[in-house]
This record gives structure tokens, sequence and C-alpha cells, in this order.
């Protein structure tokens, strides 16, 4: 008959018994968790909810650490349908200071997880549609929320026809869907194909809401590389949300901003339902540097995470999140309620969205140790420390690994992926013929050198670590040690019974220099050091000529097209390794494009210059240099003599530095023949990165130079000192400090600061600077006065700069007073309150300007002879078809009237994907299931096709499509034909030149 009901058993002596199944459990938890057993108030507690809920709460407890489980279960028996709540986590590890086992009950609900038995928001029950999507693999399910856009699901669809096609292939499953609902409620042209069986591409899943509280839901998109944050959850439990800006303009009122904060922080508190699935805000990141590239669109980036699901296929498997409450889900990755300020919170937990790829070891057979930073001391050997009365330190934010575990590391990495493409790679035909095409040296940096310098990310037993470790032959196996300066994010021994997601993620490696340019910034510095401008303009006219030569010479067309790979995938590289010759109509014509961002790049100061390297720095591990010394490994081991060394965004007149770069031969003990870094001393009253512009070892990339005519004219000047005022923080409250609710509240709110009103103190302060510094330029000797009045207010912009990007994590509040904002700007600045400028800067602007862009010649729109067999009839009406549609598809796309050009580029670049996807049945040609012959066949139509289009047109642009879809296959088989064997052949003189 079973037990009777928990409330007829209830008392209130000590001897109150609950069923014996609830006081079986609760005798294991206290003898497992060493407790004290629950008293009598919270056995009545028990007794109340009835025998199922009691046990469900029970169950819960059984796998948390507790402090007082008496104080725990009247906190979750005292919540609405207890019977669904989960342990709250400030149990554990309390928000607030007064909070503590007895005061738990005071946490607000909403910053829990709620659960709920398939029903919505308001309250509603789910409609059997709703249910009936939980049946599908989410991609599934997301392409037909997406497809219904703001219409109804129920009016949309029924649940038959769900049923009927639930387990169709993707492919087929996403025409019939587009049949039954997505042409009546989307154009063609917001059509998503979700045709891609790669499993080891990230799929990016978008949500955009607006003032009104609309979720339309798009993607997937693909994205190559993935973060910590995706491989721990997966894809489909990671939610991108973009939230829409409709009051946008020249200035937004305040008023506007806290109507948009209102409806918002509303999105936040109730979290996003995507079906039965229900996500919560968990994390944010500035983009950075991005803004600078997409003044129209916001570079902050907004995740919601998925907590809950009461959709039928998400009950069949463990997911990590579950039960959990959102900071003790933030403790999965790193327990970040340990950093000393709010403002670090976010700074710190975004380090899991980080673009790397995952170092394949266990940690837990590693051995980390945490070894202390070695400090700056005076000469009689006494610890100095900054204005914040911290010690500074030489190793700020570089330890060691072992050579085994950087043997495991993949080389050539840059933000997280392969900074050469692999095709690419693969052309260079393997460590023989690299030594003959290379010689020895250069073939062993390219092929099995271990990684001089990994920057990465760990996180370890709820600790993040962020920074380079330097290769060490010296340790024993399996070990990597971290400098104390390198732990960003502590753990917290009172909340190890939630277990982290250990993972060591690599962003980029000491790689060999690509070809180094100047910047506007250096240029300035550079010559208020002592350079000529004749040195720069005779730089200028070089890299002018070698441009316009790129059309003719295969050697100055392939620097040009690898120096620009990234705006074609490297298509131009392909076509010209692969033997194409220089005169084919659709390589001239991106040749002329290319040569074009050439001379844009040019114009704002992107000189290449010999004999400099961007190298990432670490310390010297022998302890050997002298304060001024460094040393430099280049491609044939260490170099000496005196180098200028220089840190971006530099602004001081000081941040440049000469230094001698010596040979240190004990050096080779740790690192070995391991290439490409530069090692500053651990000696000194002062760190020199932290001399350079507030830099550091976790990554950053120092200007090295040789050049015998930079080092014959600079004369560096006193570095950069900090003033008092600039290292001054604010008192902040630590995150421990508020509750829950509070605590959710800022972080979102920190965000909508982000996303709406970004601060550009940076970009102004550097505008402004450089306005000062043009006009300091160009004045003579008998501008004293005004030239020492200009000086202090470069020096002013400076140190707010260098506040202004230390910010976000500071918490301090950087803005450019009134008076040191410049009235007119020089005119290569491209602003409309100008001035023309004699400086440096504008006889470069103005020299660039006045050369005549040429357009190639025009010669007709020729096939090359290998392509001009007739491919199968099929095929060439199959693709004459496809053809027709990817034309009107992109006049649509340049048509609209209200997108931005990056979002028309990116709306272009999804249709070319999807006809990619069409003829390789894969996302590129090298992972395609399909018969070579196959593709060959259909690249042959495509490319006939469009090629006669363009002729009939004589528009050699309308060949793109032939390239843009085909272009791997087309490479391939024009390789074959001219009989190679490699599967890239390429043009050895054209290597050794761009190599060098």
């Amino acid at each position: 008959m079973g037990h009777p009901p928990l409330s007829l058993l209830a008392g209130n002596g000590p001897q109150l018994r609950l069923p014996s199944a609830a006081e079986d459990l609760i005798e294991r938890i206290c003898r497992e968790k060493s407790l004290l057993p629950p008293d009598p108030v919270a056995r009545k507690a028990l007794a109340g909810l009835g025998e199922a809920a009691a046990l469900d709460i029970l169950r819960k407890v059984s796998s948390r650490r507790i402090k007082n489980l008496s104080a725990l279960i009247m906190y979750m028996a005292s919540r609405p349908n207890a019977a669904q709540a989960s342990t709250h986590a400030s149990a554990c590890f309390p928000h607030s200071p007064s909070s503590g086992p007895n005061s738990v009950a005071a946490e607000e609900p909403h910053a829990c997880t709620p659960r709920f038995e398939g029903s919505l928001p308001s309250g509603q029950m789910a409609s059997p549609q709703l249910v009936a999507l939980g049946r599908l693999e989410f991609r599934k399910a997301f392409l037909i929320l997406s497809y219904i856009g703001r219409n109804k699901l129920e009016e949309m669809i029924s649940v038959d026809f769900i049923e009927k096609i639930q387990l169709w292939p993707m492919k087929q499953f996403e025409l019939e869907v587009w049949k039954e609902v997505g042409s009546k409620c989307i154009s063609e042209l917001d059509r998503r194909q979700n045709m891609d069986w790669d499993s080891g591409k990230a799929h990016v899943y978008h949500c955009h809401v607006d003032l009104e509280r609309n979720f339309t839901f798009k993607g997937p998109y693909l994205q190559l590389q993935r973060t910590h944050l995706q491989r721990i959850l997966g894809d489909d439990n990671v939610l991108l949300v973009k939230f829409t800006d409709e009051m946008s303009g020249e200035k937004r009122s305040s008023c506007s901003f806290q109507i948009s904060n209102s409806v918002y922080h509303k999105v936040a508190e109730e979290g996003i339902f995507v079906g039965l699935r229900w996500y919560q805000f968990f994390v944010f990141k500035d983009g950075g540097k991005e803004k600078k590239k997409s003044p129209t669109s916001s570079p902050v980036k907004c995740y919601f995470v998925r907590m809950e699901s009461n959709w039928g296929v998400d009950q069949e498997k463990a997911y990590i999140l579950s039960d959990k409450f959102i900071h003790e889900a933030r403790t999965v990755f790193m327990h970040i309620h340990t950093v000393s300020s709010l403002s670090k919170y976010m700074a710190r937990f975004s380090l899991i969205l980080s673009k790397t790829i995952k170092l394949d070891i266990d940690l837990s057979s590693i051995h980390v140790e945490v070894i202390d930073d070695i400090p700056c001391v005076d000469d009689n050997g006494n610890i100095l420390c900054g204005e914040n009365g911290d010690p500074m330190i030489h190793t700020d934010g570089t330890g060691f690994i072992s050579e085994d575990l950087a043997m495991k590391c993949p080389q050539h990495i840059y933000r997280g992926k392969c900074s050469i493409p692999t095709d690419i790679q693969k052309c260079l035909g393997g460590a023989e013929a690299l030594e003959r095409l290379l010689g020895t040296a250069q073939c062993r940096s390219l092929t099995s050198e271990v990684p001089l310098l990994i920057q990465f990310r760990m996180f370890n037993n709820g600790r993040a670590v962020k920074g380079t470790l330097l290769l060490n032959k010296l340790l024993p196996p399996e070990t990597i040690q971290v400098r104390r300066s390198m732990i960003k994010v502590k753990s917290d021994p009172n909340i190890s019974y939630i277990q982290s997601c250990n993972s060591i993620e690599i962003v980029a490696t000491s790689n060999q220099p690509k070809r180094t340019c100047l910047s506007r910034h250096l240029i300035v510095l550079l010559h208020y050091g002592g350079v000529p401008k004749e040195f720069f303009l005779e730089l200028l006219m070089n890299s002018l000529d070698d441009a316009q030569n790129a059309r003719y010479s295969k050697q100055a067309a392939l620097r040009v097209a690898l120096k620009y790979g990234d705006m074609d995938d490297f298509l131009v590289s392909r076509m010209i390794l692969c033997g194409m010759p220089l005169d084919e109509p659709y390589l001239q014509f991106r040749l002329s494009i290319l040569m074009r961002e050439e001379r844009k790049s040019l114009k704002t100061g992107k000189l290449p210059v010999m004999d400099c390297y961007y190298l990432m720095g670490t310390v010297d591990p022998t302890g050997l240099l002298k304060p001024n010394e460094v040393c430099v490994i280049l491609e044939n081991g260490q170099v000496s003599g005196d180098v200028l060394v220089y840190k971006h965004p530099g602004l001081h007149f000081g941040d440049v530095h000469v230094l001698t770069a010596t040979y240190n031969k004990d050096l080779e003990k740790f690192v070995g023949y391991s290439k490409y870094a530069i090692f500053f001393p651990t000696k000194g009253p002062r760190s020199l990165a932290d001399e350079m512009a507030n830099s550091d070892f976790d990554g950053d990339m120092y200007w090295v130079s040789r050049n015998s005519q930079l080092l014959q004219y600079f004369r560096s000047s006193m570095p950069w000192t900090p003033t008092p005022s600039n290292m001054r923080g604010i008192q902040q409250k630590k995150p421990i400090e508020f509750s829950s609710k509070e605590l959710e509240r800022e972080l979102f709110q920190q965000f909508l600061i982000n996303r709406f009103k970004p601060s550009n103190t940076v970009s102004v302060a550097s505008d402004c600077w450089l306005s000062y510094m043009d006009r300091l330029l160009t004045l003579g000797d008998e501008c004293a006065e005004e030239k020492e009045c200009l000086k202090e207010k470069i020096l002013q912009l400076v140190n707010i700069y260098y506040d202004a990007l230390d910010a976000p994590k500071s918490g301090v509040k950087v803005e450019v007073p009134i008076e040191l904002k410049a009235e007119k700007y020089p005119h290569y600045m491209e602003r409309s309150n100008s001035y023309t400028s004699m400086s440096i800067l504008g006889l470069i602007f103005d020299k660039v300007s006045s050369v005549q862009t040429e357009d190639p010649p025009s010669n007709g729109i020729s096939k090359l002879p290998c392509f001009t067999e007739e491919p199968s009839q099929s095929c060439l009406l199959l693709w004459s078809q496809r053809y027709s549609n990817y034309l009107k598809e992109m006049k649509q796309v340049m048509e609209m009237k209200h997108e931005t050009k990056d979002s028309k580029n990116e709306m272009a670049d999804e249709i070319i994907q999807k006809y990619k996807l069409l003829l390789y049945g894969a996302a590129e040609f090298e992972e395609s299931p399909r018969k070579l012959e196959d593709i060959w066949d259909e690249a042959l139509a495509i490319y006939n096709n469009a090629y006669d289009y363009a002729e009939r047109c004589q528009a050699v642009g309308r060949c793109s499509f032939a390239w843009k879809v085909a272009g791997r296959a087309l490479c391939m088989l024009h390789a074959s034909r001219q009989g190679e064997k490699c599967t890239i052949p390429c043009s050895i003189t054209a290597l050794k030149e761009i190599l060098r």
C-alpha cells in the first residue's frame, strides 16, 4: 500500500519520522558529507511537501556541497513549486556579506533557474506543435522557427507534418519546410539552406530582439573556429543574441536609452524561449578593434545559454548545466565570483569566448605548478611598488611548458586558426621538398619545429589562466609552470562540488613574421626621433612600383595576393600557385582590386620595410640579460647588434626604445633551436614592456627593427612614466557583495552600456594626439613656445589614452576634456573640419592619391584552353538554371536600401556558400564526399556558364561566380591538366621570394 502522506506524519517533536525512502536518503547524505541531521523544523517542511517532492529535493541536495543541511532544506521548501527548484548556490557561496546558512531564503527567486513542465513564460501550456518540435534534432527545429519568423507556429504547421518529415535527411527536410511554411513567411533571400554535414565546423545560432520584444531566429551560420563555451555546452545550447537599436542616430537621448534599458532588462530577467528550451543571459564580449571595422553595427557580442528544456529530445541525454543556477553555471567554466571587482567580471569571464584550438592533452595528468613572478628591484635590491601599492614585476604574463607538451601544440596558429590555409601549406610538398626549396634552416621552421612561445587560455579547477608559455627543455615531462600574474581568476575551495571543465586552449604560436609594415603612429614617432622624410618617401615609391607590377610579375602578384588573402579566401594565391597565367581575365581583374587595396593601405602609412619583424614577447629565463639588452631569435637563430623595439598602440615619444640584441648561449638550453620571439631582461627597476604603452607578455607582439637606416637616424626619448592620477582606480564592490538578482542586473547593464553607449575616448584621444603631433612635426625652431604647449597637450592625451585602454578592467571612467580636443584635423584623416597638412603623413597621402588607378587592359574575356572542353549537357542545363537564380538573388541583395554594406556582404557570402554546398555536398572542395570526376564536370559547367555570360555583358566581374563557387576544384583541374603530380603546384621562384 506504500507510505501514508507525509502531511499525516508531520509533527513538532524531534521524533518526527519521514517515509523510509526519505530517511534512508537523509542518512546517506549526512554520512557522506559529515553533516548534522536536519532539525525538526526542516523535517516538518519536507513533510508538508509530500513524499515525491521531498525526495526530489533530497536527491538534488545529495549532489551538492552543503554547509548547513537544515537551512538549505528550509530555503528550497519555502520556494514556490519547491519540487522543481534547484539547490541554491548561495548556501555554498553567499552573494552578500550578511548572507549565510540562515539567510538563503532572502535570495530573489528570479536569479535562480526555474523549472517548467510544458509551460511558456505567460503561463500558457505548450501547444502540440511545440511539443512535436522537441522530437526533432535541434538544427531542424531551429530551422522551422526561423522560417516561421514572427508568425504563430500553430497557425503555420501541423503536428502530422512535423512527424512526417522528422527523420528525413537535412537537405530534403529543408526543402519540404520551405515549401510548407518558409515561402509564405520570408523572402527567398532570407532562406537559410541548412545542408552542411561537417560536424567539424561550428554552428552559430542567432536571435534578434527588438524593442517590442519580438524574437527572430536566424541561422545557423557556419564558423570555422570554436570557442571553449561552444565546446563544453554544444553549439545548439549557445545563442548569440543581437539587440536592435531602433532609436539609433547621431545622438541617442538619455530618455531613449532608458526605454530600451527597461525593455531589454525584462528580456534578460525572463530569458528567451526557443520552443520549449529556456536560454538565460550568460556572457558578453566587447569587440575591441572590431569597432573600427564596422561603425554601423555593434561589435559587442552577447550570449545566452540553455539552462532548461522540456523537449523530449533533450530529456534523453545529460546536460552539464541542468539543475544549476546561473552563477553556478558560470562556475563550470571558472570561479568568476572571486574576482576583485565587478568591472573585471565579464572582462575575465569572456575568456571563454576566445577563438581557440584545444590542446589535446588530459589536464588531470599534467603537473601545473604556480611559480612566483620576478619583481623589479632598485640598486639596493629593494622591491619596487607601483602607485597602487602592488610590487612591479618583470614576468607579467609568461610561464613555461615542457617540451613533450609543446610538441603536441599545432604550429602556425593565429587567433585560433592556422595562419596559412591547409591546402596552401600542402603545396610546399613536405619536409624533403622544402629542404630542396628553402634550405634546411627555413624548412625546419615550417615543418616539425616545436613552437617557442604559445599564447593560451587554461581553465583548471575553477582557475582561469591567461598568458604565454615558453618552451623549457629543462622541465620534467608533462609540466606547466604559470606565474601568479597569469592567474586571472582564482579557485574557490568552497564550491569544489561543481565539476570544472578543464582545458588548455591555444590562441596563437610564435610564427615566422610576415612582411612587416609601418603605421601612422610609428611613422610619426620615428620621424620625431630623427628619421628623415626621404626615408619614408623612398619606401613609398618602392611599394607603389611593386603594386603596379603585380599584374606582370608572379612574385609581386603572389606577395599582394598573400597579404590580402583574407579578402577572397586566398583565391588569387591559389590561382597563381596552381600555375595559372597572369593574363587570365578574372585573375587580372582580382589583381587590380588587390592593387587598389594596397594603394589604400599605403595612404594610411602602411609602408613595407625591410629588416623589421613582429615578434611575440617573453622574458629571459636565464636571468643573464642586462637592463637594456634583449635576445631576438629569427630565422637563422639569435641576432646581435642594436635594434629598435616598439609596442603598438604606443603614442608616447619614448615608446620606441633603442636596445641591444645580445647572443645568449645559455638560452639554447631552454628553447633549443625553436624560433621567432624577443626576450626581455628580468633586471632593472622597471619592466621594459611596461615602459612601452603599459604592455606585458600575455601574447603582445613587439615591432623589432634591424633596419640600418632607421638605427642610424633615430634618437630615443625618455620612456613613458605613468602619473599617480592615472594609476588610481575607484573603489568598487566585489561580485560577492551583490545579491544574485543585483549581480545579474549589473552585469546585463554593463552589456547594454557597451552595446548602446560605447565609450569613444580611445579613438578621440588618438585622433587628437595625431592632430597635435602633425602640427608639432611641421613647426620650426622659431615656434618654441607653441611646440612646448603642444607637447604638454600630447603628454596629457597619452595618459588619457592609456587609461582608456585599461578602463574596461579598472572601472575608471575616462574622457577627453574639451580643452584637449583638436579644432581641426590634417586632411589625410579625411574629416570635415580639416586643414592641408605638409607633414610626412600628408605627403604620403597626397603622393598615393596622385597615382592614377589603371584598369587592366581589355583583351576580351577568353577561356583557358584546358577549360574549353564541353561538360555534359545535363550539367550545363542544371547550372544554367542555378546561375540564373544566383543572379536574381544577388540583385536583390545589392538593391536593398536599408542594409549596411557589411550586412549585404554577409548575405552575399551566404548565397555563395549555398551554391558551394550544392556543388561539393560539403562546405569546401577538400571535404566533399562526391566523386572527383563529377565535381570537375559540374565545375566546368559553372565555368562555361559564367564566362559565356560575362562575355555577353563584357563584364569580367561576372566571372566571379565560377571562381567563388568552384575555384578550388578549377585550380585542381588546371593543375592535373598541366601534368602536375602535387595537389597544388607552386612556383619555386615565387615562393623563395615571398618566404625570404
